[in-house]
């Protein structure tokens, strides 16, 4: 889907405006939120579980990042179209879960790319950076609530860990394209 944009001082097409990474970014939120239960787990030495899929919620944050960039300040209407999706596809618990979680790591991001000029690439690592330990602390928190023993600390650190290592990647492509361009 593809829109024209209009100037406003004269009513002329500026520029166009896609909404792939809008759509990634709504697909991944029930995706991942499905994979939290159905996905097996790595037990840790404390007693919690890693989930191979903090990976991919890593990704989702900087596809936040893509998808904010092609709808501005709307991106939370994604969001909760995401999660709308997310109640029809995981435990209701989880669906809750990462909404708040989401929702406290978008304000965050929201922040970010409100105040810094900071190139594209380094917004995406920093937003990451500082939403990452919300958004795992937050999930953790409001789903061991519904499924005891799902938060640990090591399951904490892991979590933040795969999500930077996933921000980390697309950071480093986007850093090479920024030098590149």
């Amino acid at each position: 889907m593809q829109t024209r944009l209009k100037n406003a001082a004269d009513n002329t097409p500026t520029e166009r405006m896609t909404l792939r990474w809008v759509y990634v970014y709504v697909a991944l939120i029930p995706l991942v939120n499905w994979s939290f239960a159905h996905v097996p787990t790595v037990a840790m030495p404390d007693g919690g579980a890693w989930s191979p899929m903090a990976i991919v919620t890593g990704l989702v944050l900087v596809f936040r990042d893509f998808a904010q960039r092609e709808v501005h300040h709307y991106i939370i209407l994604p969001l909760m179209i995401g999660i709308g999706i997310s109640y029809f596809m995981a435990p209701p618990a989880i669906a809750l879960a990462s909404g708040m979680a989401f929702a406290a790591s978008e304000l965050i991001d929201y922040v970010i790319f409100t105040v810094s000029k900071r190139p594209f690439s380094s917004r995406v690592m920093l937003s990451t950076m500082l939403s990452a330990p919300v958004d795992s602390a937050l999930f953790l928190i409001i789903a061991d609530i519904a499924v005891p023993g799902v938060f640990s600390t090591l399951t904490l650190i892991t979590s933040v860990a795969s999500k930077l290592f996933g921000a980390y990647v697309v950071y480093l492509l986007i850093k090479r394209r920024e030098r590149e361009a």
